[in-house]
């Protein structure tokens, strides 16, 4: 009789195991894809999809990569035009695609970019939303590694505290971000190091990060997604420049 017990509780376990996975699974894969005006500016023999990442790369390349994880649930390819405007200064860009779509799941991801360009010299990481946290991550465990970390609408965990470290970081936040609003920017911000840029999109929202329509719970951008790619975009060069002057 104990044997019986035992043996259909174990199945009962396994049963709902596979039923919460599976629903997990069809979750994650009801994702944000980029939208047709990404598509309008950026070809797609543009980017390379393969080796598990989107890579974008520059006609010449300067010896820097950067590497970035993409928000929860939001396809590598939705990141291709900022990428392509980096990759135009000579940056070598690579989104990750990573496991259910869930950088958090992934983040050891940026190991496998650097095996696959092991001639760059310099490499930085980056992330949009909870890709932003699971880079931290990442960063914080391999500063010896890392030259710097890319927030894009994101910020780093409790368990990832620059404050006592000289990373140079680059914060970019929407003024209309719904998700990680403004509030929660500046609630964080003694995570960050001293050597932290923080630059706030007047006008911008969570989801332009990224070129992937609308997501719930975000607020209404007054800017269009291209608008806020490209200022993202150029400050991010600007900072770059800087650090390189040093």
């Amino acid at each position: 009789m104990m044997k019986k017990i035992l043996k259909y509780g174990f199945i009962s376990v396994i049963a709902v195991v596979l039923i919460a996975f599976g629903g997990f699974y069809i979750w994650s894969e009801q994702t944000y894809k980029p939208t047709e005006q990404l598509h309008a500016l950026v070809n797609e023999k543009e980017w390379k999809a393969q080796d598990g990442f989107v890579t974008v790369e520059p006609d010449k390349s300067n010896g820097t990569g950067i590497i970035l994880y993409p928000g929860a649930k939001v396809e590598p390819e939705a990141y291709a035009y900022y990428a392509k405007q980096l990759a135009a200064e000579g940056y070598t860009v690579m989104v990750a695609d990573v496991a259910f779509h869930f950088a958090l799941l992934d983040m050891n991801k940026a190991a496998d970019a650097k095996k696959l360009f092991p001639q760059m010299k310099h490499w930085y990481i980056g992330g949009h939303s909870l890709g932003g946290v699971a880079a931290a991550s990442y960063a914080y465990k391999h500063q010896d590694e890392v030259e710097g970390i890319i927030f894009l609408g994101s910020y780093p965990s409790n368990s990832s505290d620059f404050a006592e470290t000289d990373m140079p970081i680059l914060s970019l936040y929407a003024e209309y971000d719904g998700l990680s609003t403004v509030e929660k920017i500046k609630g964080t911000k003694h995570l960050l190091s001293k050597e932290t840029t923080m630059h706030e999109i007047k006008g911008g929202n969570h989801a332009q990060f990224g070129m992937y329509g609308k997501q719930k719970g975000d607020k209404e951008a007054k800017i269009s997604a291209s608008e806020q790619q490209r200022e993202m975009a150029m400050t991010t060069k600007k900072w770059l420049d800087e650090l390189e002057k040093k």
